[in-house]
């Protein structure tokens, strides 16, 4: 049967109906399948980061009496010891003479000392290697040493007299190295204290604040100062052991303990400095204890990987490093502890009492 042209139209539209349909289908399905993916979100805003429920984690802040105390527990007996048994100084600071021998015949550092026992003179033996030692004395006079030498000769064994050596160090060249060893730690702590107050002088409460974070670093670098010298007058004058002798190498320790610490209150504080810039919804004790979770790992970890070290050379070091090697040990670990627990809350401490704007 022959159809109409209105036939023709009305199928040629019926047939072609059903197939635009599909296409618009599979076009809209296309230009859908992006709209549904789910849209990146933006960060969370700054004030959520420093929401104060991650302040609750470990509140130091609060809890800094207790830090204090056991700072004080540790520094007390130190501080008696000083002013009543004071050190045990070594020939730098108390004057002696100090020989450099060299054994032929290569002896243990037993018999050495047993051999310096001997004599009666009050010595100290270290072992330099390759049959070579140091043995120093309280101050000993010409025909004294040439005895010594001699004894030691017949007792231990024959000394190489190419290599050997005499140092005497008189009681005023050791005045003196006390006191420049004084004034360096002295001028050392000034210096850091004016140029910490000109670092953070930029904080809310200008040259004020500025100097309050100086003098609580000050403060907390004096502390691992008495610390160490405090234990090393118990180890020496109380306990006496040689470890806790005071020499030229202990305040090089010293001064480097200086360093060590203030680096560590540095990074605290400067986290400190950057949080209340962004944190206006935290108060200051707040900002001050998210400052130090911030920041405690990472102090942590580095004093840990330095303290490795100084063990290795303590355990396997020459007897002349390990006196050095303890006295950075101990002050590494107690600048560490300072930065942490007694710096940053003394500044929360300073700042109730002194408040600024």
């Amino acid at each position: 049967m022959l159809e109409s042209p209105e036939d023709k139209e009305a199928g040629v539209v019926s047939a072609d109906e059903p197939e635009a349909d599909v296409e618009d289908t599979d076009e809209e399905a296309e230009e859908e399948e992006p709209v549904e993916q789910a849209a990146p979100q933006p960060p969370p805003p700054i004030e959520k980061v420093l929401a104060p429920q991650r302040v609750r984690k470990l509140d130091i802040v609060s809890r800094r009496n207790w830090f204090f105390l056991l700072s004080l527990l540790i520094i007390i007996p130190g501080i008696i010891s000083m002013s009543t048994r004071h050190f045990l100084l070594g020939i730098d600071f108390a004057g002696g003479t100090e020989f450099t021998v060299t054994f032929t015949n290569n002896p243990s550092v037993a018999q050495v000392e047993d051999g310096v026992a001997a004599e009666n003179i009050d010595g100290t033996v270290i072992s330099t290697g390759g049959g070579g030692y140091l043995i120093r004395t309280p101050p000993l006079q010409p025909a004294q040493q040439t005895t010594v030498l001699n004894d030691l000769s017949e007792r231990v064994g024959p000394i190489d007299r190419t290599k050997l050596s005499i140092l005497e160090v008189g009681g005023t060249i050791a005045g003196e190295t006390i006191t420049r060893a004084l004034l360096a730690v002295v001028a050392a702590a000034l210096a850091i204290l004016f140029l910490l107050a000109i670092r953070f002088r930029n904080v809310p409460g200008g040259w004020r604040a500025g100097f309050q974070f100086g003098g609580s670093a000050l403060a907390a670098l004096l502390h691992d100062v008495f610390l160490l010298t405090g234990l090393f007058s118990i180890m020496g004058a109380v306990l006496g052991l040689r470890i806790g002798e005071i020499d030229s190498l202990f305040v090089t320790a010293v001064l480097t303990v200086v360093g060590f610490s203030v680096h560590d209150t540095i990074v605290v504080f400067d986290r400190i400095r950057e949080n209340l810039r962004v944190s206006q919804r935290l108060s200051f004790e707040q900002v001050v204890n998210l400052s130090i979770m911030q920041t405690a790992a990472r102090s942590i970890i580095t004093s840990f990987t330095v303290v490795l070290v100084l063990v290795a050379i303590l355990v396997a070091g020459g007897a002349t490093l390990k006196g050095f090697a303890l006295a950075l040990l101990i002050g590494i670990v107690s600048g560490t502890y300072s930065s942490i627990f007694n710096a940053a809350p003394l500044l929360v401490v300073w700042r109730r009492l002194q408040p600024v704007r």
